[in-house]
């Protein structure tokens, strides 16, 4: 079902919104704000291990992490797979794990393993063309729910390789089976995004990740014909942020007095935990008056 729904949201008349996130807390609090689907995201899973984003994690680890989300949540989730964890065999196994638990689909980028976060300076080394197309193709073919999406995503612009190179792998991988193409850039200016759109003629969805070009907005990209955005990376950066001042705060105050206007109420964490449907359902069958309710 949920593999359905993100395959009509990437068809419909909208630019689908994704938020990022890294457990099911986060992706939970995506769904209340109103996106319309989560990414998985490896920087922020591996960030939320402290370790760096560079297939570190395995990919059963990022698994565990979105199936959790994917549990905590009611609607889709996009796994970012960082380039398949491996060969083309490698992709084959992510895709029937992956879907085996309900994941509604799944982003591999056309790096080779092991991959390096984009935006960290440094080599970025790019796979073979054919040999990427291959693993696209090996998706594609073993995936049983005719829903699944596969996202490829391109980053040529990311290692250098200009224009024309983003626009023969956009062309290779749609021929390959590619549900989606996502084109990404480091640039402070989506110029690169705009030129790759005007010049792109396939008829696959395309998707934008805005880390380094904040001001592009949802009406831009309507008029721009992308299909979906992903904020790939907010939600931690935000709760690294407020964590970083709240207990930075306790330690020069020396009490919790001069947080207590800046954090959540314990009744919003037993409200997001479910805690009260769960005291709920044990009324239901067991004498005894619940006293978390009393709790403020």
């Amino acid at each position: 079902m949920k593999a359905k729904k993100l395959r009509e949201l990437l068809y419909s008349n909208q630019v689908v919104r994704v938020m990022g996130a890294h457990n099911g807390l986060s992706a939970k609090l995506a769904e209340q704000a109103g996106f319309h689907a989560i990414w998985a995201s490896g920087l922020e899973i591996s960030a939320s291990y402290a370790v760096p984003d560079a297939n570190i994690l395995t990919m059963t680890e990022n698994l565990q992490a979105a199936v959790v989300m994917n549990e905590s949540t009611s609607i889709p989730i996009i796994c970012d797979c960082d380039s398949g964890y491996g060969s083309v065999n490698n992709v084959i196994r992510m895709v029937k794990e992956y879907e085996r638990n309900g994941i509604a689909g799944i982003c591999i980028e056309d790096k080779q393993f092991p991959k390096l976060n984009s935006f960290v300076k440094g080599s970025q080394k790019l796979a073979d063309i054919d040999e990427f197309s291959n693993k696209i193709r090996a998706a594609k073919d073993v995936q049983k729910n005719p829903d699944f999406v596969v996202i490829a995503r391109i980053e040529a612009l990311i290692a250098g390789q200009g224009m024309d190179e983003a626009l023969n792998r956009a062309y290779a991988y749609e021929a390959a089976g590619a549900d989606a193409i996502l084109i990404h850039s480091k640039e402070n200016q989506p110029n690169e995004i705009k030129e790759f759109v005007k010049q792109f003629t396939g008829a696959v969805p395309i998707v934008i990740v805005p880390t380094t070009y904040p001001h592009i907005t949802v009406k831009e990209m309507e008029l721009l014909g992308i299909n979906m955005v992903i904020y790939a990376n907010h939600g931690l950066r935000s709760s690294i942020k407020a964590m970083q001042e709240t207990f930075s705060q306790i330690l020069l105050d020396g009490n919790t007095v001069g947080v207590e206007d800046n954090i959540v109420s314990m009744k919003t964490v037993f409200e997001l935990q479910g805690m009260y449907d769960m005291r709920k359902q044990e009324d239901m069958y067991n004498s005894g008056t619940s006293v978390i309710s009393t709790i403020k």
